[in-house]
């Protein structure tokens, strides 16, 4: 069933493989659902296309910097968009960081941006996989600083923001959420770290009693496994405790949303892959998934 307004897909970086997987859209039943914003002579003419031309040459395989502010004011467009009801939602193809910094904007990532142009302070990202969702406590930042990060303030925030999305985009009336421990063991009582018993465990304790359907902290290493009895999410601390397992459940198929903003956001579970580029055997499976997600969650 066809959605009332549009979904937008942002393009990703030119030189990578976000524009073929758009222009393969044309093959597929969600030709009508979408409209793309990018440039329209890199796209196929059977698309809907916002055109939004680089000026810089684009060469597949090769990023140039200079096309950075004409991607970011695409997402703008695309944000606007969302939040005046233009469309029903927004799908990202992949941006590279690096190439955006070098043009000397600050780039963390596409969560952050989305949070700063919706004015949210707390964005959360969450990867799906079928029937498996991990949430993440911390993403893009070194492993060192991790620890001081995870407050009993921010990891309460984000499983509030967690519990209430799976509820209102997800339309799971009672999720339940598995939190992941920080250390091997989930600390193994405190003789590997304190983490977990000092910060993790109260606040779970503390949304238990006020109703929330959590547990934990448990043992990274078999909360993913089915004798944990995971059923609506996994929230891990950082992002290589949850992503690994995610990807390798469903890479290819994979998709990220960001939870906690006003609007629908998904987004591809993997790179520009610039190396891809132009050869034409770029799999679009991960893009498909992105758009089928996003549709449902605007039905819901």
């Amino acid at each position: 069933m066809a959605l009332d307004k549009p979904l937008v897909i942002t393009a990703g970086d030119p030189a990578g493989i976000g524009p073929e997987l758009c222009s393969s859209l044309v093959d597929t039943e969600f030709l009508s659902d979408v409209v793309v914003i990018g440039d329209a002579s890199l796209l196929d003419d059977r698309l809907t296309v916002i055109d939004m031309p680089f000026p810089a040459p684009v060469e597949a395989g090769r990023p140039d910097s200079a096309n950075a502010k004409t991607l970011l004011n695409g997402l703008e467009l695309a944000v606007q968009g969302c939040l005046n009801g233009r469309f029903s939602g927004m799908v990202t193809a992949p941006l590279a960081k690096n190439v955006i910094a070098n043009s000397g904007i600050t780039f963390i990532g596409h969560t952050e941006f989305l949070a700063e142009l919706t004015g949210v302070d707390l964005p959360v990202m969450l990867l799906v996989a079928d029937d498996l969702r991990v949430a993440l406590a911390s993403t893009h930042m070194p492993l060192r600083d991790v620890p001081d990060f995870i407050t009993k303030k921010r990891l309460t925030d984000v499983l509030q923001i967690l519990h209430d999305d799976l509820r209102s985009k997800f339309g799971i009336e009672t999720p339940e959420i598995v939190v992941c421990g920080l250390n091997p063991h989930a600390g193994e009582g405190g003789h590997l770290g304190k983490e977990d018993d000092d910060v993790i465990a109260p606040v779970v304790e503390e949304l238990s009693e006020s109703g929330m359907n959590i547990r934990g902290p448990l043992a990274a290493d078999t909360a993913f496994t089915p004798a944990a009895g995971h059923k609506d999410a996994i929230l891990a601390m950082y992002h290589d405790q949850g992503l690994p397992v995610l990807k390798y459940a469903g890479f290819g198929h994979a998709v990220n949303v960001t939870l906690g903003l006003p609007i629908i956001r998904t987004s591809v579970d993997h790179g520009t892959a610039f190396d891809l580029a132009g050869t034409g055997t770029a799999d679009a499976g991960s893009l498909i998934a992105a758009i089928k997600l996003a549709k449902t969650m605007a039905s819901t």
